[in-house]
């Protein structure tokens, strides 16, 4: 458990971020992890580079409920004070931290308060031992690295352990992923890290947590990316409802838009309408279609949907024509249409509560 997530087992793959700001900036902290929750995060990871950090640990897990993690590097005293603040999961290669019996003090206090560690071995930090004996990064060094540290846990009976085993390239942390999976039964924390711009990033990070996902590797995410951390949310629960893991806000089918389309602001309409909706968190699939040879078999498979033809759009709900809009009130209509669907699932949800309990009583 972290905090009130579940992590591995039947749960459903989490989603994972890391705050950007200066953690002793609590103000700035609290914004962002707000936004992040806003977004869908599930986990929050904060670094802790120092004892001000560490220190602003306590003013900021005072101000949110938010599962958190502490990102703790080579200093042990930084994690006892981060479980003193009350954080919910230490990030932390136990080789890293010191002699055995500063291990052994963190672990100890880590049991106490029933927190998981996550060990996170990446491609850039590799021990010189193991470059030198692989040449490079491989995933074979990288998975090496990371038994060692789980080896350290285990040999101090701790195994409520989470790992993680990334590089800032698909087909080594696939690999890398799949290697460990054969060997032992732990959660892992899925990620190709530093994998760039929200673009590139986005793409590389899809391709390659898509396959692992696939393949049935992998508890939670986080997509790293050179961009604000909503936006690594927004693109993990996109992954995850891709491969229809998770569902959660709004799925949008629109065309690619060919010489057939009949107007010329179709991706402003598509771009405005996701902006517009990006509120709900409701799993709500809605197709915008340019024109009618596709457009009405994508609405029969959507809740409600729109289809354009010379400047003029028809509603479908559920696949049934609904009426007819003038092209300059689509988004605006369509917008309208949803909110009039999210209230009558919240409607039907509490009907059906109150049916239950009518039938319990």
């Amino acid at each position: 458990m972290v905090g009130k997530v579940q992590i591995g087992g039947d749960a459903p793959v989490a989603v994972q971020s890391m705050t950007k700001t200066d953690t002793t900036d609590v103000d700035g902290t609290i914004r962002q992890i707000e936004e992040m929750t806003a977004a869908g995060c599930e986990i929050v990871r904060i670094a802790v580079p120092d004892e001000d950090a560490a220190n602003a640990l306590k003013e900021i897990r005072k101000r949110t409920d938010a599962p958190l993690v502490a990102d703790i590097h080579f200093h042990y005293k930084l994690a006892l004070m981060a479980l003193d603040a009350g954080i919910d999961k230490l990030r932390l290669n136990p080789g890293n931290i010191g002699s055995i019996d500063r291990i052994r003090e963190v672990v100890r206090a880590t049991e106490a308060r029933k927190i998981p560690i996550r060990i996170g071995v990446n491609g850039g930090s590799l021990e010189k031992d193991l470059l030198k004996k692989y040449g490079t990064a491989t995933p074979e060094a990288i998975v090496e690295s990371g038994m060692r540290h789980v080896r350290i846990l285990e040999d101090l009976g701790f195994s409520d352990i989470i790992i993680s085993l990334k590089a800032s390239d698909v087909n080594r942390t696939v690999a890398a992923y799949r290697l460990m999976a054969s060997m032992v039964d732990y959660p892992f924390h899925l990620g190709v890290t530093e994998a760039g711009t929200a673009f590139g990033g986005s793409i590389k990070s899809a391709i390659g947590l898509g396959i692992l996902l696939h393949d049935g590797i992998g508890d939670t995410l986080r997509v790293s990316l050179a961009a604000e951390p909503h936006e690594e949310v927004r693109v993990g629960w996109e992954i995850l409802k891709s491969l229809e893991l998770r569902k959660r806000g709004v799925t949008v089918v629109a065309c690619p838009t060919c010489g057939r389309l009949d107007i010329d602001n179709f991706v402003e309409i598509v771009t405005e309408v996701e902006r517009r909706l990006a509120h709900v968190e409701e799993p709500l699939h809605l197709s915008i279609m340019g024109c009618a040879v596709n457009g009405p078999g994508e609405a029969h498979d959507s809740q409600l949907g729109i289809t354009f033809g010379r400047n003029v759009g028809m509603i479908f709900k559920d696949g049934v024509p609904m009426r007819r809009v003038a092209g300059a009130d689509i988004v605006e209509e369509f917008v309208k249409e949803v909110e009039i669907l999210r209230r009558e699932g919240a409607n039907a949800k509490s009907l059906a509560e109150e049916k239950q309990l009518v039938q319990i009583s």
